[in-house]
């Protein structure tokens, strides 16, 4: 049986970009970045020759890992959110308006082409925008309360 979740990952080309964009602009917490053996590295993902550097950052209740594979190198896929298999991320933000106007002043490339208002299920009222970090991977920030 499943207890919770530890956290979510999305592998990135560099994370000397990476880093710095979920630290800085997004507001995550550093917890640690290392290199891992690349004989477990291999093992755990079955990827003949893995040599993998890790980043750990946190929010409030969530935690992210970014993986940089050092080897092999990965290609960039297309991660458009209709594509199966592509995957996000969602952050409940306070000051919702705020961040946004904050974010598109570091350049954030939206998806979203206006601040958009969920029209039903659960969270039906509360502002929502997707955008992507540097490697074009989804994020999506909805607001903590009812725009």
């Amino acid at each position: 049986m499943i207890k919770s979740m530890n956290h979510m990952s999305f592998t990135v080309r560099d994370l000397n970009i990476s880093v710095p964009f979920y630290r800085d602009i997004l507001g995550l917490k550093l917890i640690s970045i290392a290199g891992r053996d690349p004989a477990f590295s291999e093992k755990v993902t079955g990827i003949d020759g893995a040599h993998l550097k890790i980043a750990y950052l946190k929010a409030l209740n969530c935690a992210i890992e970014l993986v940089q594979y050092l080897n092999p190198k990965g290609k960039l896929i297309d991660t458009a959110t209709n594509n199966i298999g592509s995957a996000h991320v969602c952050f409940v933000v306070n000051d919702f308006v705020k961040m946004i106007v904050r974010l598109k002043k570091q350049n954030v490339e939206f998806a979203s082409k206006d601040n958009c208002i969920v029209p039903a299920g659960p969270n039906k009222g509360r502002g929502v925008v997707y955008f992507h970090d540097p490697d074009n991977n989804t994020i999506e920030f909805i607001s903590d309360k009812i725009i």
